[in-house]
């Protein structure tokens, strides 16, 4: 939840004409990330929680980009840029491990139909 709440400190020091552009899509990639994490804490099943591990793990990736192309406009300053960067691939690393831990040491999504993927 820190990473939420600098994220909300950081992107209300945005220009405001990004209200409702890059700094509401930061916000909400960023609270997706714990309340997906709680959502799948909360299922009856393994299979669930890592189904919503892998949502909060593509919300913090698509945060990364974010953050990356925010700080190439220059909206955050190197201290915040350091500091979300840090926080938000810790995350991502933490997120690895957890979904590792209750799938079998894989990090492959097993809730999904992929018998169109060609491996070549």
């Amino acid at each position: 939840m820190n990473l939420v709440i600098l994220i909300y400190r950081l992107t209300g020091q945005f220009p405001k004409e990004e209200l409702f552009g890059l700094s509401s899509q930061m916000r909400r990639a960023a609270v997706s990330i714990p309340s997906n994490i709680a959502e799948g804490h909360g299922r009856s099943s393994d299979k669930e929680l890592i189904r919503f591990l892998f949502i909060s793990l593509g919300s913090a990736s698509e945060l990364e980009t974010q953050i990356l192309l925010s700080n190439k406009l220059d909206f955050l300053n190197e201290e915040g840029f350091n500091q979300l960067n840090e926080l938000n691939n810790e995350i991502i690393r933490m997120l690895v491990a957890l979904i590792r831990s209750k799938n079998n040491g894989q990090l492959v999504n097993l809730n999904t139909d992929n018998s169109n993927i060609v491996t070549e």
